[in-house]
């Protein structure tokens, strides 16, 4: 995921703004996002961000959904 979308990334449950934590880049490009979260700065929500996918389903979809 490049750093990138974070301008235009938002919470799916309440569409406010969504923060990158614990993030780690690519060894060869300083704004390809490979593993972290994303945390909804208003509901707290968390999503993760795996292999540089960052998964924005709600928390009731995504414990469904296989890896």
């Amino acid at each position: 995921m490049n750093e990138s979308l974070l301008e235009i990334l938002c919470c799916p449950l309440d569409k406010h703004e969504l923060e990158l934590e614990d993030a780690e880049y690519a060894a060869d490009d300083d704004e390809e996002i490979v593993d972290g979260a994303l945390s909804c700065s208003e509901c707290g929500e968390r999503y993760p961000i795996e292999d540089g996918i960052p998964n924005l389903l709600p928390p009731d979809m995504r414990e469904e959904t296989p890896a």
